[in-house]
């Protein structure tokens, strides 16, 4: 099968259940509220169940398998932006995605044990929406106060399953947030990015969009994370994170123990074909990760 027809059949290859089929088509006629019921009615019906991670600046909603995971190695994956904004001028409410491809990957990863990490103020309603400044998915996107509460959750969730060592796949922003966390935690192994905004000076520089100027920037901690194994992936024709940030970050650090391995891939975009494809692509990063 050519990678053109596989993106067509991957665009529609989706049984779903009836409220989260009315998610993917509604889009952002949904609102924040309904968009997160109808994800979390869909995520049951997949064997996955939400888990709220209180903290003292956010709570952070987390999805889990409903069967219980216990290992040495656990997969984190960490959702992008969401729906950030609703036009190049109006932010949106809340950040909750339209499709959380973060989490339909971790849905079809094959590799071992896999939990979801939401970005903060995504999928929260009520008094679990604190805390939840606008400026939290524009300007400061990537605080310091937001890859704090990132880190906290990440830990909760390696305590939860036993954890030692830790996979961050990000996806899109959420590929920035994995970087910052992979900075500063000892438990890191791996850093997985697919569509990764890695260089936010590049990236608004490309897109022709304001800095943001709130946020640490992913590629200053390159150097630091030059010791670890690193796997990027990035479509061919992904016009919302351009190849230039992967190559600024790639770039930046010092000499790699472990040259980072890049997969540039024809006929994707920046939502499409990647939880398609990745059951086939997570083999490259994969390793055993049985119980204790």
């Amino acid at each position: 099968m050519d990678v053109l027809t596989h993106r067509r059949l991957c665009q529609r290859a989706w049984p779903l259940a009836a409220l989260a089929l009315a998610w993917l088509t509604g889009c952002v006629a949904l609102s924040p509220d309904e968009r997160s019921a109808s994800l979390q009615a869909w995520a049951i019906t997949q064997g996955w169940q939400p888990r709220l991670l209180p903290g003292p600046a956010f709570d952070l909603l987390a999805f889990v398998p409903a069967r219980t995971i216990r290992s040495h190695r656990l997969t984190v994956y960490i959702e992008g932006d969401g729906l950030a904004w609703l036009d190049r001028h109006t932010p949106s409410f809340a950040p909750t995605p339209v499709d959380p491809v973060a989490l339909r990957m971790a849905m079809a990863d094959e590799g071992g044990a896999a939990v979801y990490l939401a970005r903060p103020c995504q999928y929260v309603q009520g008094p679990a929406f604190k805390g939840c400044h606008q400026r939290y998915w524009g300007s400061h996107r990537m605080a310091l106060e937001v890859v704090a509460a990132m880190d906290r959750a990440v830990g909760l969730l390696a305590a939860d399953a036993g954890a030692s060592e830790l996979v961050l796949v990000g996806y899109s922003g959420g590929a920035g947030i994995a970087a910052l966390l992979a900075a500063r935690r000892n438990d890191v192994v791996a850093l997985v990015t697919v569509a990764g905004v890695l260089d936010i000076e590049t990236w608004a520089q490309q897109l022709r969009v304001s800095p943001l100027e709130g946020s640490l920037n992913p590629r200053d901690v390159s150097v630091r994370l030059a010791y670890l194994r690193q796997w990027h992936f990035i479509g061919l024709e992904d016009r919302v994170v351009p190849p230039a940030v992967l190559q600024r970050f790639v770039g930046a650090g010092a000499p790699f123990a472990h040259p980072p391995v890049v997969q540039r891939v024809p006929a994707f975009d920046h939502q499409c074909c990647w939880a398609k494809a990745w059951p086939v692509l997570s083999r490259r990063f994969a390793a055993p990760s049985g119980p204790d």
